[in-house]
Formats: structure tokens, C-alpha cells, sequence
């Protein structure tokens, strides 16, 4: 699950949302390093992102695509749960990792989506 929003001019940084979230959001609101995508800026230092955490097993990621553009994705806070439940990247995966997509998609996924709604609406406050 993935949004891109676009957001007032006075939050176009990570900073100035992350102020924004942690004043008017009863979420934890941190600012992190993008272990999730290993994105990189043009100096190849990791890249940083927002995470807006409603639990630990729920959480949106934010970061800037363009000057008042963000793209907010789902994922998984806690990083044991996200390597067994979370996005699978590789091009072969094992068993185990099949069976757990198969309950991601029959047991999780209604729950995430929802929680990925309820996470979004946060980030709305900073549109209007």
C-alpha cells in the first residue's frame, strides 16, 4: 500500500512535518534511516523518512519525492515481524516465506489496510 500527497508548502521538509506530526498527532512520530527501501542521496549515505507508528505492527513511512510531494507506504515497524511478514524482495524465496505471504494475505491484510487508512488521515491534517 502506497500514496503519494501532496502537502502545504510551510511542511515541505522532513523536519517541519515531523514537528507538525508529533504536535497534532497522539501517534509516535520518528525520524529514521530507510532500512525498509535502502535509499540513498547522491553522496550514497543512507536516506532518511518519517515513521508514524500507531503500534508495532503498524506503521506508515513518509519521505519527499519532490518539493511538497511525499509518498507514504505501509510498513512494519518492528523489524523481526517486517522480515517475516513484511514486502519480500527477492526473486526466490523459500517455504517458509511462502507460507507466511499466504497468511500476510488471508489474515493481515485487511488489518493493514486499515491501519494504513487511519495512518494516512494523520498525514492529511498536514494538506488543509
Amino acid at each position: 500500500m502506497e500514496k503519494r500527497i501532496t502537502i502545504k508548502n510551510e511542511y515541505s521538509s522532513l523536519d517541519a512535518l515531523h514537528n507538525f506530526l508529533k504536535t497534532t498527532s497522539t501517534l509516535e512520530s520518528t525520524k529514521e534511516y530507510d532500512i525498509w527501501e535502502h535509499r540513498t542521496d547522491e553522496n550514497g549515505q543512507m536516506e532518511q523518512c518519517l515513521v508514524l507508528k500507531k503500534n508495532s505492527m503498524h506503521a506508515i513511512k513518509m519521505y519527499f519525492v519532490n518539493d511538497n510531494t511525499v509518498k507514504v507506504n505501509y510498513i512494519i515497524p518492528n523489524k523481526l515481524m517486517h522480515a517475516y511478514f513484511g514486502k519480500s524482495v527477492k526473486a526466490r524465496r523459500d517455504i517458509f516465506e511462502i507460507v507466511t505471504g499466504k497468511i500476510k494475505e488471508a489474515l493481515l491484510a485487511p488489518a493493514q489496510k486499515k491501519a494504513f487508512e487511519e495512518l494516512e488521515a494523520e498525514v492529511y491534517k498536514a494538506v488543509s
